[in-house]
C-alpha cells in the first residue's frame, strides 16, 4: 500500500475507528496519515486490512524498519502515547483471527514490535492468540483520572488540598480568565498560536526537542482540523485582558480524553495563574456526560500529576515473532533490560548524592 491508498481509507477507517471501543485518538486516520506524511519513509508502509464484504472490520497500521533490527512497528512513533490495532466491536473475535493471520504472514523476516500499548487494547487479543514466540515488557508509566466533572474530582482530594484548588479556580475567575472552544474553521490559526506559546513557555528550560521541529508542527497543523471536525480533538483558548495567553489541545476517543499539548505565556506565571488547574478544569468538560471518558494524563509519572490522586496505568510492549525471528525477541528484551538497569543505577546514584531523581 502506498501513501495515496492509505489517504483514501479515511472514510472506512473512520467507521472502523468509531466501531472499536478500545480505540484511542492515536489510532484515528487523520492522526496516522498525517504522521506518515511527516515521519514516514518511502516504501516502508505496511497496512493489514480485513474486510467483510465491503466493510472494513480490522486494521493494523504498520511500517517496516531495518535498524537497529528488522521489525514491523505501529505508525505513530514517539509522538503517540498509545499504539494499537483496530477491531470492529461487533465482530471482534472473527476480525482478530483474520487480522492475526495477515500479520503472521507479514512477520516472516521481521519482529512485530508494539510499544506503548494501553491495558485493554485490541492488540492484547492478538498477543494471546499468537502462534509463535512472544514476549511482554513494561513500557511507559501513565496516570489516569476517572471521567468526572471538576467538582467531583475535587471531592477525591484531602480537604486542605481541595480548598486550595477551589481558591485557585476563584482567582482565575477574579482575574477574568476566559476560555472558549475553538471552532473548526479557526483550528489552524489556534494551533499556530498554541505552538508559539509552547515555545515561549519552555524558553531557556529543558523541553521535548521534537515539539520544536517543523515536521511536528506540520503534523499538528495538518491533522487537527479533520480531528476536531470528527470530534477526535478539541482546542481550547484562554484569554486574559482580551489576549490569548494559553491554549490547550486535548485528544478524544469514545472512552478516553488526553491533554496532549499546551502552551502558556510566561505572563500567566507573573500573574500567579495556576495553569495546571486551569487546564484540568477545561479537560474535565469533555470527560463527563452519559458516556464518560477517562482523563489520561498520558505518558510520564511527573510529581505534579500526582496532585490530583490519579491511578497508575502502565503501558506494555508486545513482541511477536516466528521461530526464525526469535533471536530478535531476545535482542530487544536484553536491550530493554540493560536500559532499565542503567536507569536504576542513575536513580540510586542521584539519591546517594541527594540530587533527586533524574527524568
Amino acid at each position: 500500500m502506498d501513501e495515496d491508498e492509505f489517504e483514501a481509507l479515511a472514510e472506512p477507517w473512520g467507521r472502523l475507528y468509531r466501531a472499536c471501543p478500545a480505540a484511542t485518538p492515536f489510532q484515528s486516520h487523520a492522526w496516522l496519515s498525517s504522521w506518515w506524511r511527516s515521519y514516514g519513509r518511502p516504501g516502508a508502509l505496511r497496512v493489514v486490512l480485513v474486510r467483510d464484504g465491503g466493510r472494513l472490520i480490522a486494521a493494523a497500521p504498520l511500517m517496516r524498519v531495518d535498524r537497529p533490527l528488522p521489525a514491523l512497528k505501529p505508525l505513530g512513533g514517539e509522538i503517540s502515547d498509545f499504539t494499537d490495532v483496530l477491531l470492529d466491536g461487533a465482530c471482534r473475535e472473527e476480525a482478530a483471527d483474520v487480522l492475526l493471520s495477515g500479520m503472521y504472514a507479514l512477520a516472516r523476516t521481521a519482529l512485530v514490535d508494539f510499544g506503548e500499548v494501553r491495558p485493554g487494547a485490541c492488540v492484547e487479543t492478538l498477543y494471546e492468540r499468537w502462534p509463535g514466540p512472544r514476549r511482554t515488557l513494561r513500557d511507559s508509566p501513565c496516570l489516569e483520572l476517572p471521567g468526572l466533572p471538576m467538582d467531583e474530582l475535587l471531592k477525591r482530594l484531602p480537604a486542605p488540598r481541595a480548598q486550595r484548588a477551589r481558591a485557585k479556580m476563584r482567582k482565575l475567575a477574579a482575574l477574568g480568565v476566559e476560555s472558549r472552544v475553538v471552532p473548526v474553521d479557526e483550528v489552524e490559526t489556534s494551533v499556530r498560536t498554541l505552538l508559539h506559546l509552547h515555545q515561549l513557555q519552555w524558553q531557556g528550560r529543558k523541553v521535548t526537542a521534537e515539539h520544536l521541529q517543523p515536521r511536528f508542527h506540520e503534523h499538528l497543523l495538518r491533522s487537527m482540523r479533520p480531528m476536531v471536525a470528527a470530534g477526535e480533538a478539541v482546542v481550547t483558548e484562554f484569554r486574559l485582558d482580551g489576549e490569548v495567553l494559553a491554549a490547550d489541545l486535548t485528544l478524544l476517543s469514545g472512552t478516553l480524553a488526553g491533554g496532549y499539548l499546551y502552551g502558556a505565556h510566561p505572563r500567566l506565571r507573573e500573574r500567579k495563574v495556576d495553569v495546571a488547574t486551569m487546564l484540568l478544569d477545561a479537560c474535565t468538560r469533555h470527560t463527563g456526560g452519559e458516556h464518560p471518558r477517562a482523563l489520561s494524563l498520558l505518558r510520564g509519572d511527573e510529581p505534579y500529576k500526582h496532585h490530583w490522586r490519579p491511578e497508575p496505568v502502565h503501558n506494555r510492549r508486545f513482541l511477536l515473532a516466528r521461530k526464525r525471528t526469535v533471536p530478535l525477541v531476545c535482542a530487544v528484551a536484553w536491550g530493554a533490560s540493560g536500559r532499565e538497569w542503567a536507569k536504576r543505577r542513575l536513580r540510586e546514584r542521584a539519591a546517594r548524592r541527594g540530587g533527586g531523581t533524574p527524568t
